[in-house]
Order: C-alpha cells, then sequence, then structure tokens
C-alpha cells in the first residue's frame, strides 16, 4: 500500500519567507532551502533580520494571511486523497502554516514550532526531530507502507531517497544540478501522471 508524503511550500503554497521578503523589502529572507542546504544556518539567519528589523510573529502571519494555495493544489490534493493517504511533513512552523492547511482543507501536517517571548518577537525555532523529513518516511516504511515523496528542495532530498519513489516538483537549477538522477517533474498534470505510472505500472 502507497502512501504519498510531500512538501508544503513550493509544492501546494507559495514561499512564505519570499513573500515576507517582498512584503517587507527586506532582500535577505528571500533565501529558502532552495538556495541553502544547512536549514540551521539558514534559520538562524533569518531570526537575526527578524531581530534587526523588529520583526514580530504577527508581522510575520499578516503577510501569511494574504496568502492563497498555488493553483490546482487543492484539486491536486483531493486526487491524491481519493485513493491514498497524504502527509505532509514540512520545515515550516505550526504558528505560519494552520491557516494555509485550513484552506488545503486540513491535510495532516509534520512540522515545527518556534519561540516567542512576551512581545511577539521570535526568538528561537525548535524542530521536532533532526532530519524530520526521512524519518518520517522511515517510520511510515516500518509499518509496510511503500512511500511516495515529494519535494522541491534540499532540505527534502533525504525524504526523496529514502522514499520508495522520490519526485523533485518544480525544482531550482542548482537543486537538479546536484540531484537530477531523481525523477523531475514541473507541473501537477505531470506529477500526476507520474504517481499513476507507479501505483499503476504498466505490465
Amino acid at each position: 500500500m502507497y502512501i504519498v508524503c510531500s512538501d508544503l511550500e513550493g509544492v501546494f503554497v507559495p514561499e512564505i519567507w519570499v513573500n515576507v521578503s517582498l512584503q517587507t523589502g527586506i532582500e535577505e529572507l528571500k533565501l529558502t532551502t532552495r538556495d541553502i542546504s544547512d536549514y540551521n544556518v539558514l534559520m538562524k539567519g533569518r531570526l537575526e533580520l527578524l531581530k534587526k528589523n523588529n520583526l514580530t510573529l504577527h508581522d510575520i502571519q499578516n503577510v501569511i494571511s494574504l496568502l492563497s494555495p498555488l493553483p490546482g493544489a487543492l484539486e491536486f490534493i483531493e486526487w491524491i486523497r481519493s485513493f491514498s493517504q497524504l502527509i505532509l511533513v514540512s520545515d515550516t512552523f505550526i504558528e505560519f502554516a494552520d491557516p494555509l492547511i485550513d484552506q488545503l482543507e486540513r491535510p495532516t501536517l509534520l512540522c515545527h514550532n518556534l519561540t516567542v517571548d512576551s512581545e511577539g518577537m521570535i526568538t528561537d525555532y525548535n524542530l521536532r526531530q533532526k532530519d524530520a523529513k526521512m524519518k518520517v518516511v522511515q517510520a511510515l516504511q516500518g509499518l509496510n507502507y511503500k512511500v511516495i515523496a515529494i519535494g522541491d528542495s534540499y532540505n527534502d532530498i533525504s525524504m526523496l531517497r529514502k522514499a520508495e519513489h522520490g519526485i523533485l516538483f518544480n525544482p531550482p537549477q542548482n537543486v537538479i544540478d546536484e540531484h537530477g538522477d531523481l525523477a523531475i517533474v514541473n507541473s501537477y498534470a505531470d506529477l500526476k501522471e507520474r504517481i499513476i505510472q507507479i501505483i499503476n505500472p504498466v505490465s
């Protein structure tokens, strides 16, 4: 039996930090896991920028409130859920993702959480566990599931490689250059076709 694990940002919803950058004019916040492979380096840099620019959790949530799922995302999720379970495994934070998950009709989301002080400043981030995406796949395999994993960034690679079938969805060229041996698709139509080929292989 197959189960589908997928990243959230860049696959079903826009990149949150890119949109925070666009709204605030802070260019450095455009960097994501599509650009930097070390998540700790990326997040420490983000926290420094938030502190330097006096941006609070509420400020980021205001930007997130303006976002909607990517065109076709909800329909694609509905298609997956017509034949399989979908688990979103993300390196975002529950304080960010909740309104977006609501718009996606609440698929299961496994992610991290933030430490926020009394003034609403984000002071730290708390990983649910190290390499959580890969470990979700590993745990599901321990329950005798076969996993189809979908992602677009450096932080998805270990999950994609652990899964029986890993698929890069619309990845940047730098990720393709380094991990081009993985299956690559650039649209929901192509992703749907790839999944159909996996679950119903031509004999």
